[in-house]
This record gives structure tokens, sequence and C-alpha cells, in this order.
């Protein structure tokens, strides 16, 4: 049976991805695309910005290199979006990084390091972007699935929680010009990392072990639910706003 193609809903629209070249930010990069629209999406890593060149294949997908705890690479986003687009529709804040420190191992630079990309960087690349985003636009953070809370993971989750707080405000700031800003919240998902940064194979399969015995839905997530999510906050909820969606398969309502 010949796979049928998605129809271009977005065809003429524009976005950009942070965070963009692998796991769940590839996958909403991939939607955005397979629906018509034209993505600028970054990376840090090079070599992860060719493998989502490799994978993506597109002339609608165009990778910036853009590290979102640097001012002037942030600037440099700025320039090039508005160079290329001129305006977008879309900003999908999604990049970000986890490291397990328990109480006794963090040390002040590792809380630096995990705010400065999770909650500075999502912070100022927004208010480098948000005069980019068209009248009725949206924007829509990666936050997490933070009501049941792992030891080690103190910085990562109060950096999301952050990013949560901060969202709701700009949501309200950005009411006068009908921008909706919203947050996808991932449970468990089965990705490369599997959120966490420097895990072994062993340490990713003892991760996806412990996500299928704690969700109630009894598996992980797919990067293609949280992408799914994502884009029914920015282009479908049009009376949504401000709120927080949680793609985690019953895991913080405690349902199993």
């Amino acid at each position: 049976m010949t796979e049928t193609a998605a129809p271009k809903t977005l065809a003429g629209k524009t976005a950009v991805v942070t965070g963009g070249t692998h796991g769940m930010g590839l996958a909403i990069v991939e939607a955005l695309v397979a629906r018509g629209a034209d993505v600028v999406l970054t990376g840090r890593s090079e070599t992860g910005i060719e493998k989502a060149r490799a994978t993506l294949d597109s002339d609608a997908a165009h990778i910036v290199r853009s590290d979102a705890t640097d001012p002037d690479d942030i600037d440099e986003l700025g320039r090039i979006v508005e160079e290329r687009f001129g305006g977008i529709d879309y900003l999908f804040v999604n990049h970000g990084i986890a490291e397990f420190k328990t109480l006794p191992e963090a040390t002040v630079a590792q809380w630096d390091r995990v705010f400065d990309v999770n909650a500075k960087g999502a912070f100022f690349t927004t208010q480098r972007l948000a005069p980019l985003i068209r009248d009725h636009g949206a924007i829509v953070y990666t936050t997490v699935s933070n009501d049941r809370i792992f030891p080690g993971l103190s910085a990562y989750s109060a950096a999301k929680e952050a990013v949560r707080a901060f969202s709701k405000v700009l949501a309200a700031e950005l009411l006068p010009r009908g921008i909706r800003v919203n947050a996808v919240a991932p449970g468990f998902i089965l990705t490369p990392s599997m959120g966490v940064a420097e895990l072994t194979e062993e340490q990713r399969a003892e991760f996806i072990r412990d996500g299928e015995a704690t969700t109630p839905m009894a598996r992980p997530g797919t990067v293609e639910e949280v992408a799914a999510a994502a884009l029914y906050l920015a282009v479908d909820a049009t009376f949504t706003t401000g709120t927080e969606l949680v793609v985690d398969g019953g895991f913080a309502q405690g349902l199993g």
C-alpha cells in the first residue's frame, strides 16, 4: 500500500524550532515540513547537524548552528530568520539538557550550565524572536512532566519549572498581539538520549525499563506523539494560551 502524503495544511507558514536536530525537536521539524511549512532549526553539535541534514533532505528545512547560551548566537539566529523569512508564524523552543546530580554531587557550575541552556536560553531566544512572530502566531515550549520527581534532577526540574512559569507570564504579555504561548510537557519519551546527556547503553536500557514500569500506559512515548501535541498547541488549539499539555501516558496523574 502506498503511504498517503500529509496534507500541506501549513503551506506558506514559517517556523523556528530550537534544538531541532535530534529527538523531539527533529520530530517537530519533520511534522512541520510534512505539512508544508518552511522551518529554521537549530543545533549545537556539528555531528548532530550533519545527521539532521541527512535525515531531513528537504529544501524546506534550514539548519543553523546556534548555541542558546551565547547572546551573539541568539542575535545571529534572529538576523538569519528575519533575512530568510521576514517573519514567522510559530516558534518552538525545544532545546535543553538534563544531568543527574544528587545533592552531594551538585555544583554551582552544573546548576549554571543547566539553567543557562534550559531557562535563560529559552527566555532570551524568545525575547529575540518574539518581534518576528506574526500577530496571531504561537510559541510552544518543551518543559517536562514534573509532578513526579526523580532524585538527581534538581537543576533540570527547577529550570523547566522556570520555563513553565515564564511561559504563563509571556502568554499574558503577548495577548495584545494575539500570540498564544503554551508548553508541551513530555514524560518518558523514547529518544537516543532519553533526555539525559551521556547515558550509557546500559543506563538507557534501565531508564526505559523504569519508564515502562512507572508509566500507566506501560510504554515510553514516541517523539512523534510529542510532536503531534506540540503542533496541536501551535496550530489547532486556537482558544488555548498559558497552559501546559502533559504528554506522559498518565505518569504524572498517578493513574497506575
